[in-house]
Parts: structure tokens; C-alpha cells; sequence
């Protein structure tokens, strides 16, 4: 099954039901479901695989905390996001980059490395 932006305009509690029913139903009839989506957060919690696309090629392809490290945030986005690890799962905080100035090469990009807190 292919499911392009099924989160688009849904709200936190709907977008987290859809893809928790997503998943149950990919476990309950064994099936492998392709789910276009820009939150990588999304993505980061409930994909077995990510596959980062960047001007239409593949950026990066692995497990989700394989793909979403700082490094590929920058290379990708041109952002530098802090990622950490929250519960098991690599967490992206691109929701303060734009007011914090950390454009990757920027004055306050500061140093990038792919590790991550617990």
C-alpha cells in the first residue's frame, strides 16, 4: 500500500491515531506500507526503514536513527537540528531552528556530530 502525506492537516491526536492504525494494520494482514511524509519525527517513531529524498534522489536509507542524526539533517535541510534520543527513538527539534538562527555554515551553526543524548 502507498500512502502519500496521510498526516497532512490533521492534528497531533489524529495524526498519531492514523499511524498507529497504520502500523496495526500492516502487522495484522503482513503487509509493507510506503507512507510519504515530512515529519521525520513521524517517521523516526513508527518506520522500520527511512529513505531521505533530497532534490528528487535518495539522501539516505536505514533504520530510522541511522537516517535521522544531526548530520543528515544538515546535509538534507540545511539546518542544523539537534537530534536526541527520547525514549529509544531519535527525535529531531527542527521546531526551534528558525528562531535560533542555526542555518548549517551560519555564525551559529556551531560544531555537527552524529551523536545523541539520552
Amino acid at each position: 500500500m502507498l500512502l502519500d502525506e496521510p498526516l497532512n492537516n490533521l492534528d497531533l491526536r489524529h495524526a498519531s491515531q492514523t499511524m498507529s492504525l497504520i502500523g496495526r494494520l500492516a502487522s495484522e494482514f503482513n503487509k509493507t506500507i510506503l507512507i510519504v511524509l515530512h515529519d521525520v519525527n513521524f517517521a523516526s517513531y513508527h518506520a522500520d526503514r527511512v529513505i531521505a529524498m533530497k532534490d528528487g534522489a535518495v539522501a539516505a536509507d536505514g533504520l530510522p536513527g541511522d537516517v535521522v542524526t544531526q548530520r543528515n539533517m544538515a546535509d538534507i535541510f540545511g539546518l542544523a537540528v539537534p537530534v536526541r534520543v527520547l525514549g529509544g527513538w531519535a527525535v529531531a527539534a527542527y521546531f526551534a531552528v528558525g528562531s535560533a538562527g542555526l542555518e548549517v555554515g551560519g555564525e551559529s551553526g556551531g560544531a555537527l556530530d552524529d551523536a545523541v543524548d539520552e
